[in-house]
């Protein structure tokens, strides 16, 4: 950002009415400016390349050869200070992981409320990861596995209890402040664990850390 007070954004959306919506929402609101937007995947990908937006707003289903999924991983990949937060129509369960295996830090369904949609583009901003409120306890089912996996999983036996429980919560979308609420302890120690979680498993963000939790076959219900 030019301006170190000021979120810059890419919206990204092939229906003109709802990606102009967007843009005047975020145009107007406190501490965000909107620096570009476009109609198609292969479109964003340039636009992203040369203004290098702290968030992109994203689509998933667009006109041409790539959809906002493969959009998203191919930003992630090479722009990693860039954070991608979806707002689509589709809630099916492939999409939610794709877009999260595709290093989104947020998704969001078309038809949430302008706070919920500024909420999302800040959090994912500060390295938070956020879901819609009808996909939040969705998503905590989507990363469980069988209860204990972790414990005898090498990938991750080097993670303390601690750490594991911190993971699960992560795994299920809950918040740094969530997870300091449920576990009674401080947010600087959640923020700390987060970091020797991030470290232990080579991860360079929450969304890569649960994708590999997730491929270790790690996670169960956090209960939250």
């Amino acid at each position: 950002m030019s301006d170190a007070d000021t979120l810059s954004v890419v919206v990204v959306d092939d229906h003109a009415i709802v990606r102009e919506g967007l843009v005047a929402l975020l145009s107007t609101a406190d501490g965000t400016h909107v620096i570009g937007q476009a109609a198609e995947a292969a479109e964003a990908l340039t636009l992203v390349a040369s203004e290098q937006p702290d968030v992109v707003l994203m689509d998933i289903q667009m006109p041409g050869e790539l959809d906002g999924v493969e959009a998203t991983r191919r930003i992630t990949a090479e722009h990693p200070n860039v954070r991608v937060v979806m707002l689509t129509m589709s809630e099916d369960d492939d999409t939610v992981v794709s877009a999260i295996w595709a290093g989104a830090s947020g998704y969001l369904l078309k038809g949430s409320g302008a706070a919920e949609v500024l909420a999302a583009v800040r959090t994912a901003h500060q390295g938070g990861m956020v879901f819609g409120a009808r996909l939040a306890s969705r998503v905590a089912g989507l990363f469980q596995a069988s209860s204990g996996t972790a414990a005898v999983n090498p990938s991750l036996t080097h993670l303390t209890e601690r750490e594991n429980e911190v993971l699960e919560l992560l795994a299920a979308g809950v918040s740094n402040d969530a997870i300091a609420r449920k576990l009674f302890v401080s947010n600087k120690t959640v923020r700390n664990t987060v970091s020797e979680i991030y470290a232990k498993l080579h991860a360079n963000g929450r969304a890569e850390a649960i994708v590999k939790a997730r491929e270790a076959g790690f996670g169960r219900n956090p209960d939250c």
